[in-house]
């Protein structure tokens, strides 16, 4: 062999060494659970996601794109189990808040709403763990939790809309292929963001490979950003984010001894009619008609009228978090209003931190840090990305000139499947997907009226991670068991 053909091997042969490979790790476990102990096996590690390549025609085989982090936990000796494919949102969330804080067999306690747990933070058993029912598969998509683009990959192709949609449905294809679970009954679950991604997954899967699912788990819905998104032109917010307001101000105290349902009720009324009616009529509304309404926003909202007046009627979610508490100097949370921070400038518009997420994250990063090495045994110098900034912006190429939606695909896949059911979970108190928008959006889908009937909704006292509250997280643990049990 000449020194350039022994060169030319030995690069080739580095190249192919360099090639990334799958890097699982299994570890085997039991927890206690109300039906009795459960063994199961946890499996974990970066799979490689790979794409056919053709090029003038011709199959140039498949290429290495990314390396997708996984986590599943499989009961042994079960066969025939549902599987749940989980996920969180952001975008640029890891799968770690609904890993440690609802459906693993491990919780992170992290405490409750002025009750918050110290550091270093503790991990428990889950006794009431979805797995007790379902096989577990939580997925971190490219740039969040140890998920990146290959060496020399764009993470860009994945930071959008449609390229998340096809990379996280391609590792759930794999999955079900390596694991022989094509014949299981199969739940998508996704939180925030990714409720918009599991709508869409639906009718991705069915549509790409046939892949239907039994159900959908939403849990703090958003699957039309049009509905939360404060842009010029656009009052729906405004309405939908009311009754919100209410239950933020009720847990405060602004409602006297008023019953929450009572409080609820009146501000969802007030939200379908008399509200929007006034929004739309802008300068054609009477002073008398002005007052009115401005009364009534700040009746239920706990501000001042003044202040609903100076605003134009209308109160954007982040002002209102600021402004309710403004006599105290303190602010609500967004991700859940029960949460209060001291604010340094008390003046401010808008608040500098959110204290539910500031609240809570440290001990969801110490745990997940702790128990994949620690636990499941998965080593690894790469930061774990909890809520990574590297996705923005955020590619809704796909959706110009029109607002982002997922309804109109969730709706396909219904009508594709009519068997296909959807659980959705909503905090009261939820100040980022509020919920009387997630039920606009339901109530808007283009689907025959009987497969209305395969919706089930659910709220919670609490908020947007629900779960952090120790009685909605029992309750929300029992809503999700019935809804993949054997029909």
């Amino acid at each position: 062999m000449s020194a350039t053909e022994k060169d030319s091997a030995d690069g080739t042969a580095q190249q192919q060494a360099a090639e990334p490979v799958d890097d699982l790790v299994s570890t085997h476990h039991s927890i206690s659970t109300p039906g009795g102990e459960l063994a199961y096996t946890a499996t974990t590690g970066r799979i490689v996601l790979r794409e056919e390549v053709h090029e003038d025609g011709t199959f140039n085989g498949h290429k290495p794109k990314a390396e997708l982090f996984l986590t599943s936990y499989v009961a042994d000796a079960q066969p025939g189990r549902p599987v749940t494919f989980a996920f969180n949102g952001g975008p640029g969330s890891a799968s770690v808040w609904l890993h440690l804080g609802l459906l693993g067999p491990r919780r992170v306690v992290s405490g409750d709403a002025g009750d918050l747990a110290a550091p270093p933070y503790e991990l428990t058993d889950n006794a009431e763990t979805l797995l007790a029912h379902s096989d577990l598969v939580f997925i971190d998509p490219v740039s969040t939790g140890y998920s990146r683009a290959v060496e020399g990959g764009k993470p860009g192709d994945f930071h959008g809309f449609q390229g998340d949609i096809e990379s996280v449905g391609e590792a759930i294809r794999l999955w079900t292929t390596r694991n022989g679970r094509w014949m299981s009954p199969k739940y998508l679950a996704g939180e925030s963001y990714g409720t918009l991604r599991a709508a869409a997954l639906a009718e991705h899967l069915q549509s790409r490979h046939g892949w239907y699912p039994n159900g959908l788990m939403l849990i703090s819905s958003v699957l039309d950003m049009g509905t939360i998104r404060f842009t010029e032109g656009n009052d729906l917010p405004y309405a939908l984010y009311l009754p919100t307001y209410a239950a933020i101000a009720h847990h405060h105290g602004k409602h006297g001894d008023r019953a929450l349902s009572d409080v609820l009720t009146e501000a969802e009324d007030f939200a379908a009619t008399d509200y929007p009616w006034a929004l739309a009529r802008g300068a054609r509304l009477t002073e008398e008609q002005r007052t009115r309404i401005a009364r009534r926003v700040a009746d239920l909202t706990g501000l001042t009228e003044d202040y609903v007046l100076r605003a134009n009627l209308r109160i954007e979610h982040l002002r209102f978090f600021s402004e309710l508490l403004r006599d105290r100097r303190l602010t609500t949370g967004r991700m859940d209003g029960r949460f209060t921070g001291w604010e340094p400038d008390a003046a401010a518009e808008r608040f500098t931190d959110d204290p539910s997420i500031s609240g809570i994250r440290g001990a969801y990063s110490a745990g997940i840090n702790h128990y994949m090495r620690e636990e499941l045994g998965y080593r690894s110098d790469l930061p774990y990305e909890t809520l990574s900034s590297r996705v923005h912006p955020w590619s809704y190429k796909e959706f110009e000139g029109s607002s982002v939606t997922a309804a109109d695909r969730l709706a396909a896949a219904m009508r594709a499947n009519p068997h296909l059911r959807v659980h959705v979970g909503s905090g009261r108190t939820d100040g980022a997907t509020p919920y009387f928008a997630a039920e606009h959006t339901l109530a808007q889908l283009e689907i025959p009226q009987q497969l209305h009937d395969n919706i089930d909704v659910r709220y919670y006292d609490a908020g947007h991670m629900m779960y952090v509250h120790d009685p909605s997280r029992r309750q929300q643990s029992a809503d999700l068991a019935e809804f993949v049990a054997p029909r």
